[in-house]
């Protein structure tokens, strides 16, 4: 009797209820609500699902030394997590998103450019403000890419400059991007006037398919030369579109932009989840994080919008740009175009933005990479 009662009592030991803390259950429930929002609001699902997944995942609480937890070395959570600590998934991120995204849009008007040069001031200003609030210049670059709004950036940047705040940092980064919505809206409308929001742009110039296929190589020769440092992902951005826009490389992209990136999102998402594990995630730095990732995603926005503004008092009638466009400058593709798009239409019903928004959207795709080689190279 006294053999079952000691098994028992060992069995008891190593289950999730006898080791389970307060920090643990808090970060379940967070995960639960990641989960729902996902899939009854639709934000973002394939991220908010596997992040929020991960986020159970990685806070069932553990008898220590079963070697299945992701910061135990060689338990298969932990291997996996390599693709995050190394930064090997990032650059296979990029890899599908160049796959996936048409630059036609910013071929076609290239002037569009610089408002996604100009929303990269929410990585800047974050980087200041980060710094003010105390955190080490490393940290500071980490956490103010956050307002690029590109998960895989942050991730890839913040794991060679901040790898201990990694979770909260990516945790705040896809957080916000499925926030895009809810946070850029509001501040499109107060930034413009109703005759702003009215303007309509002239259709863009139809793009050659040679255009397209010297873009990505003259684009990639161009940033990289500029940031060195940035190469891993403009490298795989720029290669993914050329093999979207050869012609003769259909297999290849429409792996990069199906198979490939489902797994790696997949993978990425459940990691960088299981990575917030209480007793990591729950700090008074990740509260300054998720503070500074909102003001982030809220100086990038306000500067995409007031630049073109400020481009507008240059430009003669007919050739105005429309404000609403500033804030598809963040490198959320295509969920920041989408909301230009979205305002443009409750403001007038026959002013479609879309096509317009995309040249600055994926303008800053290009512009984050370039800010996180940029931090990179003089904080790496």
């Amino acid at each position: 009797m006294e053999n079952i009662v000691e098994s028992l009592r060992q069995f008891w030991l190593f289950t999730g209820f006898a080791n389970a803390t307060g920090p643990h259950l808090i970060m379940i429930l967070i995960g639960i609500i990641f989960i729902t929002l996902g899939i009854v609001k639709h934000w973002e699902p394939l991220l908010l699902v596997p992040i929020g997944f991960g986020m159970i995942v990685g806070n069932i609480p553990l008898f220590p030394g079963l070697q299945v937890s992701i910061y135990e070395q060689n338990s298969v959570l932990n291997i996996l997590y390599q693709g995050v600590r190394m930064g090997w998934y990032p650059p296979l991120i990029f890899l599908g998103i160049g796959a996936m995204t048409d630059f036609s849009a910013l071929i076609s008007q290239p002037r569009l450019i610089l408002i996604g040069a100009a929303a990269q001031c929410g990585i800047f200003g974050a980087y200041l403000l980060a710094l003010a609030m105390g955190f080490t210049p490393s940290e500071a670059g980490a956490i103010g890419i956050i307002g690029g709004a590109d998960g895989p950036t942050a991730i890839f940047l913040s794991g060679r400059l901040a790898p201990d705040l990694m979770g909260a940092i990516a945790v705040s980064a896809y957080s916000y991007m499925a926030l895009v919505p809810v946070i850029q809206k509001p501040i499109m409308l107060l930034l413009t006037t109703k005759k702003e929001r009215l303007i309509r742009m002239p259709r863009p110039r139809s793009v050659s398919q040679k255009e397209k296929i010297i873009f990505p190589v003259i684009g990639f020769i161009c940033t990289a030369f500029i940031v060195p440092s940035g190469l891993p992902l403009l490298g795989m951005l720029f290669f993914g579109n050329l093999l979207k826009e050869s012609g003769v490389t259909r297999r290849l992209a429409e792996t990069a932009r199906g198979p490939l990136i489902d797994v790696v999102t997949t993978l990425i998402g459940l990691t960088v989840g299981a990575s917030t594990q209480a007793n990591v995630f729950l700090t008074g730095n990740s509260l300054k994080i998720f503070g500074l990732g909102l003001l982030s995603f809220v100086i990038a926005t306000t500067c995409g919008v007031l630049f073109v503004k400020f481009m507008n008092l240059f430009l003669k009638e007919g050739h105005k740009i429309n404000p609403l466009i500033g804030n598809a400058g963040v490198s959320a593709v295509p969920d920041s175009a989408r909301v230009s798009e979205t305002v443009g239409l409750e403001c007038d019903p026959g002013n479609h933005l879309l096509m317009h928004a995309m040249a600055p959207n994926v303008a800053g795709v290009i512009g984050s990479a370039v800010a996180a080689g940029i931090l990179l190279g003089f904080l790496g």
